[in-house]
């Protein structure tokens, strides 16, 4: 009589429950991914490109138009430095306001689900592509002193100081960080560079205005114009009251409502 042998199968040890981790996303990829989506698009890349057009329309015609005497490089880095606190505001709304006017938001913060680090993220391309225009703009302009000065068939005149520049580039900033502050707040692309524009050429008209007409509100405009207490970074003779004047109305035009912006951001129903 054979005796049956038979082999026990092999047993398989399952694991229920084995936790995963995945590690978040880096900071830095965030911002690069927001720097590359911000050239991507075809707006995106002419606005960029327009920075270049204006800086040589800005130099072009200080050297066409300006005297002798005022063709210096801190009149060619003014004129440049104005088209500039259009274009920077209008690059930083599109970037924050594409999440929901592209309704590309549900993608993006599914993948990166702490909406703050790509606010965050977002905030920190803007200023860095700020940053960088910048610099160009002032070679620009150093290139048309030299062009201006030999045509006109005087010297240079390098007139501009370090301080000069720093205060040039903060007013640049400042009205890029309006811009995005209006993007977290309104989240629509039409609806934010409506206001944007309300707030560029609207406001500072009828303050002005009201400054002209009435007594009481000449002393408070520096306080709660932050246009007209911007204007003051652009001379780059800054003193202690005019930063104190800046700082209120930084506050008041830009720093509540972006925190107010920022909570609605993060409560706010993502389609």
């Amino acid at each position: 009589m054979t005796a049956l042998t038979t082999t026990p199968a092999p047993v398989v040890e399952a694991s229920i429950g084995a936790a995963t981790t995945h590690r978040a996303i880096p900071l830095r990829r965030i911002i690069s991914t927001e720097l590359r989506k911000m050239f991507d698009t075809r707006s995106g890349f002419w606005l960029m490109v327009s920075i270049g057009i204006t800086a040589l329309l800005a130099t072009t015609a200080v050297i066409a138009f300006a005297s002798k005497d005022g063709l210096t490089y801190s009149a060619i880095a003014i004129a440049i430095s104005f088209p500039m606190t259009v274009v920077l505001p209008i690059i930083a709304i599109l970037s924050v306001t594409s999440e929901w006017s592209q309704r590309s938001g549900l993608t993006t913060f599914t993948l990166v689900p702490h909406r703050n680090r790509v606010i965050a993220a977002k905030a920190i391309a803007c200023v860095g592509v700020a940053i960088a225009t910048i610099p160009i703009a002032f070679a620009a302009g150093a290139l048309g002193n030299v062009v201006g000065a030999t045509i006109a068939g005087t010297g240079p005149v390098w007139d501009l100081t370090v301080t000069n520049m720093l205060t040039l580039i903060l007013a640049n900033v400042l009205a890029l960080m309006v811009g995005f502050m209006l993007g977290v707040v309104i989240r629509s692309s039409a609806g934010a560079l409506v206001a944007y524009f309300v707030y560029s050429f609207v406001l500072p008209t009828l303050s002005t205005v009201l400054a002209t007409s009435q007594d009481w509100f000449r002393h408070l405009q520096p306080w709660i114009d932050f246009k007209y207490a911007g204007g003051t970074l652009i001379d780059g003779t800054v003193t202690s009251q005019q930063w104190a004047h800046l700082g209120v109305a930084a506050v008041i035009w830009a720093v509540i409502p972006l925190a107010i912006g920022l909570g609605l951001v993060l409560r706010a129903e993502v389609k």
